[in-house]
């Protein structure tokens, strides 16, 4: 029974990555690459990493795996949100060109 649900985690796991990166591919700009790509792969490695600790079933491997997903579910949509953070910023060309009405304008340097 572990190994069929070692298997389907990380068949699951594989198939968010593949997704996303199919959305990084498919996608029309960077925001809703970065968005495809934080939310396939947060999901997907963590599928994968509760794959291996399925297939290890010790208590270590538990506490490693359960560690690994914390800074996992930090990491990854923190960096997506500098990304589309610096894509604001520098003004980059969106999808349809709308403009985000959420943040202030942007201040003009006087140089």
């Amino acid at each position: 029974m572990s190994d069929v649900i070692t298997s389907i985690l990380a068949l699951t796991g594989t198939l968010f990555i593949a997704v996303a990166i199919i959305g990084v591919l498919r996608l029309p700009d960077l925001l809703c690459r970065a968005h495809a790509l934080t939310k396939g792969m947060t999901l997907g490695i963590s599928l994968l990493l509760m794959s291996l600790w399925s297939h290890h079933g010790t208590e270590l491997a538990g506490f490693k795996v359960t560690l690994a997903i914390f800074f996992l579910f930090i990491t990854i949509p923190c960096s997506g949100h500098l990304i589309g953070y610096v894509a604001y910023t520098r003004d980059l060309p969106r999808w349809r060109h709308r403009k985000p009405d959420l943040l202030p304008p942007k201040e003009k340097s006087s140089s």
